[in-house]
């Protein structure tokens, strides 16, 4: 597992999910608070993942460089975001519009039958 994420599963577990991770879950949930596209996940992960191989490499000599690396890492922080981001939309919308939404399951919402 070393040689496809360049670093060791502590470092990994440690930095990109509970570290990077975190980072991400805070954007997914500012984008979904300023009412921003989904598809604005997509550069500031890239971004996110970016930094988090400079993390991974500065403070524990991981490979910077490795694709499958960054590919990896981005991928785990892209789903963070994207979840924290429907977890937020999910909450705003039948907060906000009660009496036309009602809430389905933790990511997921629906018209309300009255509203039919």
């Amino acid at each position: 597992m070393e040689g496809l994420l360049g670093t060791s599963m502590g470092v990994f577990l440690g930095v990109t999910v509970c570290l990077t991770g975190f980072a991400s879950f805070m954007t997914g949930q500012a984008l979904a608070q300023g009412w921003r596209s989904a598809w604005q996940i997509v550069p500031y992960c890239l971004l996110l993942g970016a930094a988090d191989r400079f993390l991974v490499w500065g403070l524990f000599k991981g490979d910077a460089l490795l694709p499958s690396g960054y590919i990896i890492d981005t991928a785990v922080i892209a789903a963070i975001c994207a979840a924290a981001y429907r977890l937020t939309l999910a909450r705003r919308m039948t907060r906000q519009y009660p009496w036309l939404y009602e809430r389905v399951g933790p990511l997921a919402w629906r018209l309300r039958r009255s509203a039919r």
